[in-house]
Parts: C-alpha cells; structure tokens; sequence
C-alpha cells in the first residue's frame, strides 16, 4: 500500500467528512479508496462498454397512456437475455413503478434503459449500474458447464 499527499479544499474535505459519518466509516482513507474505486469503474465501464454489469432499471409510468404498457413489455422481451427479473408496483390510480434487474454487456444495458426512458408516458427512469469481473472461479465454473455431457 502506498500514502499518497492531496491537498482538498475545505467545502470537499466538509463534504467527505459528512460522507464518512453518514456511512459510518471509520476514517478517510477507507472512504477515499471507496470513493476512488466506484470512481473509476464507473470512468471505464463507460469508456468502453464492453464490460459485464448488473443493473436495476427503475422507471416511473402512467399506464393510461395509449399502449404503454404493451410497448414497454415487448422491448423487455425483445431483450429477454437481458432480463432477469421484473417488479411491478401501481402506485396510484394511473402510476406505475417498475424495477427491472438486468445483467451483461455494459452498453447494451445501457442500450436498454435509454429506450426504455425515452418512451412516451415514462415520467421518470433511471439506471443503477455496478460492474462485474469475472472471478477466476467463476470462469471456472462457466467453462465446467461447457463441457459436453457423456
């Protein structure tokens, strides 16, 4: 491990400090490297896209609107290897909220939500990313899989 010297200004170094009592950290060297790591994945999770993630898409909808629901329904299924799970929650009398767990390639979860939030009659949408690496177990697990059967 090595120490590093940053020099913040005090609205950050008050910003972080809040940030560390509201998680409960134990000081800010924890906090920072956690900060920095979900920084980063993020930078290159959208740099290139390529990488594996889970997300939760979670959106907002009025079901009146004119064949919503059937349109938002088809795009899951013309996804289906996207898909994993789906919430659905009526909110009120004309709302309704769903979640929707996703796993793979980062832009084509990415792919998925924008169209999804960019149907007429979603009020609000919005994705929840975290990146995925492959454990060497894992690996090992998916090529034992591969394996023909005898």
């Amino acid at each position: 491990m090595q120490r590093l010297t940053v020099t913040l200004d005090d609205d950050l170094v008050a910003d972080i400090d809040r940030f560390i009592a509201e998680r409960g950290y134990q000081g800010r060297s924890e906090a920072i490297r956690d900060l920095t790591r979900s920084g980063l994945a993020q930078i290159g999770e959208e740099a290139d896209g390529t990488g594996d993630c889970v997300g939760v898409l979670a959106y907002v909808f009025d079901h009146h609107v004119r064949e919503l629901s059937k349109r938002l329904a088809h795009t899951q299924h013309e996804h289906h290897d996207l898909s994993i799970a789906t919430m659905h929650v009526h909110l009120d009398a004309a709302t309704c909220l769903e979640a929707v767990l996703l796993k793979g390639k980062t832009r084509d979860v990415h792919h998925l939500a924008e169209h999804v939030i960019a149907e007429r009659g979603v009020r609000y949408g919005r994705l929840v990313v975290v990146p995925m690496k492959a454990s060497p177990r894992a690996r090992a697990h998916a090529h034992a899989r591969k394996k023909p059967s005898k």
